[in-house]
């Protein structure tokens, strides 16, 4: 146990309970920094931080204090990529080939972009041996990627794309918009939303950033873990760890699946507008008919990267047995290496953020977003 934590911001009585589980999880030290946002129909009912920005305990985590969320960015780059297909300038079941026509090679001519989407395209890691700062270089990473032949029958299997998946998808959005991918968010969704999130993050906001704290990484011998393996050769390749997040370069370059930088607040107000059907105060990012598609299941399998059972829609997990993050079955998710995650339940109209900077493992999930994520709907 630890000294107490001041709560900072707002939360509505009703979800006193959740207020509590925050601060427990400070009570218990598990943080060290963090934020957590919830709306209901669009309205900010949670909005509260509390702790440091630094390991050091030297900087207080700020009501505008961002950090590197890694995979809860893919929440940003599938809301673009399904941008794309309800402005009917992208067809899920036509060949990624058509847009990105240097794709065509090694058997992947006739790959949907669905698979892109849902994990199972068989490109969740590079062939080659490439280091971090390969990341920083798009056209160098895309080019192996448009080379590659697939890991495993496309389709078939999920497996996790935990860095490419911003790639494929950035790249396809490229060829169709003539932006980057960090660009379209910005203008597309940020900006109309006044949401502080960004992909490729400016020198200026630096000041704000608060320090990611590694998480005690696994001894891959201990555990038996064949090196050769689908999941290895997706994690392992670069070599990235959490220090590189403290790197301007790796701030200032898009990795849309890895380095997107905000709070709790602006998770939650991009994923209310998913979970109000595709439109919030105005602003209309997708149609509930495209929504529905990203609802429907892709893949619901023994993940070959992830190892557990993992349901993908269009972009985004599903709720299901194995990882019950809601128990409304329309609910849509993704997290971030060390514990940040967005969540969207289209029945409650209900979107909840959690972001933070000490960083957890666990394959079962994080039990500080349990603890939260029980908290909230027991307060509905």
């Amino acid at each position: 146990m630890t000294e107490n934590i001041e709560i900072h911001g707002y939360c509505d009585e009703r979800f006193t309970k959740v207020r509590e589980a925050f601060a427990k999880n400070f009570k218990r030290g598990r943080e060290v920094g963090a934020s957590f946002a919830a709306t209901l129909n669009g309205k900010f009912v949670i909005d509260i931080w509390a702790g440091y920005a630094d390991a050091a305990k030297t900087r207080p985590w700020e009501k505008d204090t961002i950090v590197n969320v890694y995979s809860t960015t893919k929440i940003m780059t599938a809301i673009c990529t399904l941008m794309l297909v309800d402005r009917g300038l992208l067809d899920l079941d036509a060949p990624v080939a058509k847009y990105w026509p240097e794709f065509a090679q090694n058997g992947k001519e006739d790959l949907p972009v669905r698979y892109l989407l849902s994990h199972t395209a068989g490109l969740s890691g590079w062939e080659e041996a490439i280091p971090v700062e390969a990341l920083y270089d798009w056209d160098r990473v895309v080019k192996l990627l448009a080379a590659q032949k697939p890991w495993w029958k496309p389709g078939t299997k999920s497996g996790y794309h935990s860095v490419t998946f911003g790639y494929l998808l950035g790249e396809l959005l490229r060829r169709i918009t003539g932006k980057t991918l960090g660009t379209f968010f910005r203008d597309e969704v940020a900006k109309p939303l006044n949401a502080d999130f960004y992909i490729g993050l400016p020198e200026e906001h630096d000041s704000r950033v608060g320090e990611l704290i590694p998480p005690k990484m696994p001894d891959l011998s201990n555990l038996g873990i064949d090196e050769s393996s689908i999941a290895v050769r997706t994690l392992m390749n670069p070599p990235l760890t959490a220090m590189h997040s403290r790197d301007r370069a790796w701030r200032a370059a898009e990795i849309p699946a890895a380095n997107g930088h905000g709070n709790a607040r602006s998770v939650a107000r991009i994923t209310a507008a998913i979970a109000c059907g595709g439109k919030l105060d105005n602003v209309r990012l997708l149609s509930m008919s495209t929504i529905e598609k990203a609802l429907e299941e892709q893949s619901y399998t023994p993940d070959l990267v992830l190892v557990l059972p993992t349901r993908f829609g269009l972009g985004l997990g599903i709720t299901h047995k194995e990882r019950p993050i809601s128990p409304n079955p329309r609910t849509l998710y993704w997290g971030g290496w060390g514990g940040s995650l967005g969540v969207m339940d289209l029945d409650a109209k209900l979107s909840f953020s959690y972001v933070m900077n000490n960083m957890m493992m666990g394959l079962g999930g994080d039990p500080r977003t349990a603890k939260l994520a029980k908290a909230i709907y027991k307060s509905l």
